[in-house]
């Protein structure tokens, strides 16, 4: 299940967009049970709810338990994939790493906030095509931390930045047609760690280069020639130095945030524009 989610869309040209929704629940329906209850009806276990649904508790959006969808529609199927990357939206998760449950990898227990559910693979199983993370250097080595000033604490950490690095790679080999994005939130300082990591990872072979990325109101390129030339793997960090130095994308040099209000472990969505 995914907790805490945004929608990524790259468009060309600069501009303003501002978004207000409101999501209004129906009425409870009448019992359901044995996979007869539909989208949003209440629910007991898993079991109630039809195919595509699962069983839900959100205690700050909703009352009891209810059925949501488990997946999302793929843009780029829906679409068919012949027009440029930035025509597309996307579902992206916040944190992807800080997964509800995952073992300490420190020996220290974890004091600090999850906001998934699913796996990494689980999530992009489940349709999600960009992922937020938190690189932090840590033991030696660069990690995934939920943490704070900067630095990686036993009681932040998640696990080292390579085991999701793993799992990423191994869903881009086993879906060749498919596009993945990277937000890192970057607080690894060390030069050229961060690129040394991908490489030895082996998602480099995937790597969208920096000096194909579209500027001044240009199109990116389409996605059939993204996916054609093996280009699958977008990755934005939040250290401008790393663009120059590194050849990685400074985010903001392609995108901009749009805001919104959020309220203590309560679902956020936001929509992210490249220009």
């Amino acid at each position: 299940m995914v907790l805490d989610i945004i929608f990524l869309m790259l468009i060309s040209s600069t501009s303003h967009v501002s978004a207000n929704s409101t999501t209004v629940l129906p009425a409870a329906a009448a019992a359901c049970s044995n996979g007869e209850c539909q989208l949003r009806d209440e629910c007991s276990t898993d079991r109630d709810c039809a195919a595509g649904l699962y069983c839900l508790s959100c205690p700050l959006e909703f009352r009891g338990s209810r059925c949501v969808r488990s997946t999302i529609s793929d843009p780029f199927k829906l679409l068919n994939n012949s027009l440029p990357f930035n025509k597309y939206a996307f579902l992206t998760t916040h944190n992807s790493f800080a997964i509800r449950g995952e073992p300490s990898h420190t020996g220290v227990p974890r004091f600090t906030p999850a906001n998934q559910e699913d796996t990494v693979t689980q999530q992009l199983n489940h349709g999600v095509r960009a992922l937020m993370l938190d690189t932090y250097e840590f033991k030696d080595g660069i990690w995934l931390c939920h943490s704070f000033k900067g630095k990686c604490h036993d009681f932040t950490a998640f696990e080292p930045a390579m085991d999701t690095l793993k799992e990423i790679k191994a869903f881009m080999s086993a879906n060749p047609s498919e596009i993945l994005t990277l937000i890192l939130e970057d607080h690894v300082e060390a030069p050229y760690e961060l690129s040394r990591l991908f490489r030895s990872s082996g998602l480099d072979k995937y790597w969208f280069p920096v000096s194909k990325m579209p500027r001044d109101g240009q199109d990116w390129p389409l996605v059939k020639d993204m996916v054609a030339n093996n280009q699958r793997l977008i990755v934005f960090t939040s250290d401008r130095s790393k663009q120059e130095t590194e050849r990685i994308a400074y985010q903001w040099n392609f995108m901009v945030e749009t805001q919104c209000e959020c309220f203590l472990f309560s679902c956020c969505f936001h929509l992210w524009i490249g220009l």
